[in-house]
């Protein structure tokens, strides 16, 4: 069930070419592209119908990449991480200001998780070695922009389709609702 060495590749080469891979976290299916390239996280609005305005969390092999996403980060949001990473917790920290508009919206800030699932970690780490140590996958959930999050690799194949080139199996997710999101920017 869980990808091969094969599979992992794939998905960073795709990733690498601006192309969305599906992947599976503790909480849902996410849909993925890097998170650092503009016109691939065009390509998750446009597959998930998803209007642009709406921020994207940016996934991390590890706490060691925030300070390239954001800055301005208090104390209390490293406790946090150091509490619940890896895990189901995402938050808001003010962006650094190369990080695309693309992904949070147009607003200041930025959404930041490291998740729990063995399989988002080893394709982060991979991804992150194969374009450098704080590269980012924007990946919300992968679905269609108002139906109910994925669970399943299958779930992904049949609401998006050959809209997502790969999906990683990963499993039945573990939490099956999307993380919790902690707001520390102010």
């Amino acid at each position: 069930m869980f990808p091969s060495e094969a599979d992992y590749q794939h998905a960073v080469d795709l990733l690498l070419a601006g192309e969305l891979v599906g992947m599976p976290t503790e909480t849902v299916y996410g849909l993925g592209a890097d998170a650092a390239n503009p016109a691939a996280v065009a390509k998750i609005f446009a597959a998930k119908g998803r209007p642009a305005d709406h921020p994207l969390i940016v996934h991390l092999a590890g706490h060691d990449a925030v300070d390239h996403w954001a800055e301005q980060v208090p104390p209390v949001a490293w406790e946090l991480m150091e509490t619940f990473w890896p895990g189901p917790l995402t938050l808001i920290l003010k962006k650094q200001a190369w990080v695309p508009d693309a992904v949070t919206g147009g607003q200041d800030t930025v959404g930041l998780r490291v998740p729990g699932h063995p399989v988002a970690l080893e394709l982060l780490r991979r991804f992150a070695r194969a374009k450098g140590e704080h590269a980012g996958i924007a990946a919300p959930s992968a679905n269609r922009f108002g139906r109910i999050s994925p669970t399943m690799a299958e779930h992904v194949a049949e609401e998006l389709g050959e809209r997502v080139p790969l999906i990683l199996d990963g499993g039945p997710c573990k939490v099956g609702i999307e993380s919790t999101i902690i707001d520390c920017s102010r």
